[in-house]
């Protein structure tokens, strides 16, 4: 995903790409949600669909919006890195404000993948810190969106499809209103340094030749992509859902050299690791919790 949005990057307006993106995304998966809210009668109030336009915030104007921002400045490998951790902080957000279980397991994984992303970003010798604060930022967020979009669509009574597809949907509408809005003297007195910010096109970069490229980004990647994600977390949980992050530390480096010719550094290839090990930790169980605590519990020298 991070290395076609890094191509279409170069053709579009960042928000602009970001707007189109979701709207094709849940356009794409529109029939399905009505199917399903047909067969099961199903009948949005106003508090329902308040709910759906607050995730869709959440999800499309902030944390997409920063995630794509995120992209054109920084690596593409990098910001996919980053991305993967995002069920973490789910569970992190999940434990803090709702008081769910965060079992030994989870809490190993979480300082795993917080150590990992310490290695990969290098905090001490940041090159490009802009881009890197905004893909943590996103996927914090982001990590927040997969807790509303399970709490909020269990409340409304609708799958994990259905809550995709109207968030997709009311995110981009919120997103096309803020980007009408830069058509206005409001943006007018903006540094040239956030001159993306000003007069954003909406359908401007799409043409015939940059036509498969956005159906693929916004109906595959997108529409297809997050709402099998979420009808799996229904199925499964959200910790093997979760499995589908764990590819894109390992993949994305690895085409993003091919493609984008972004070279891997030692500090990635150790983060990717770690960041593996307490995935994998995570979907084998306590177990292997317990013993490395018990290890390091017994190496440690007594005060």
């Amino acid at each position: 995903m991070e290395i076609a949005l890094k191509i279409a990057g170069g053709q579009f307006n960042p928000v602009e790409l970001n707007f189109i993106r979701f709207l094709i995304g849940g356009l794409a998966l529109l029939p399905f949600a009505i199917m399903h809210m047909r067969q099961n009668h199903i009948k949005l109030s106003a508090r329902d669909l308040w709910l759906c336009a607050l995730t869709g915030f959440v999800i499309v104007v902030v944390s997409m919006t920063l995630y794509q921002l995120s992209i054109q400045i920084s690596k593409a490998s990098v910001i996919a890195i980053i991305l993967s951790a995002n069920p973490i902080f789910g569970l992190m957000i999940g434990f803090i404000f709702l008081h769910e279980k965060l079992t030994r397991t989870n809490t190993f994984a979480l300082i795993l993948t917080l150590v990992a992303l310490l290695v990969i970003i290098n905090p001490f010798n940041l090159s490009k810190p802009a881009g890197i604060i905004l893909g943590l930022l996103s996927s914090i967020i982001f990590g927040l969106y997969g807790v509303m979009s399970r709490i909020y669509g269990g409340k409304i009574g609708i799958n994990g499809l259905s809550m995709t597809c109207l968030a997709f949907l009311f995110g981009a509408g919120e997103l096309g209103i803020l980007m009408g809005l830069t058509h206005t003297n409001l943006v007018s007195n903006l540094p040239a340094r956030y001159s993306e910010f000003v007069n954003v096109p909406f359908f401007k970069g799409l043409t015939w030749q940059t036509l498969p490229l956005i159906l693929y980004i916004s109906v595959l990647v997108t529409g297809v992509a997050f709402g099998l994600y979420f009808l799996s977390m229904e199925k499964v949980g959200i910790v093997q859902a979760s499995l589908i992050f764990l590819i894109k530390p390992a993949l994305a480096p690895v085409l993003s050299l091919f493609i984008l010719g972004e070279a891997i550094n030692a500090r990635t290839i150790i983060g990717i690791i770690i960041i593996l090990a307490g995935s994998a930790i995570t979907l084998v169980g306590e177990d292997i919790a317990y013993r490395v605590i018990a290890l390091v519990k017994r190496t440690t020298p007594n005060n």
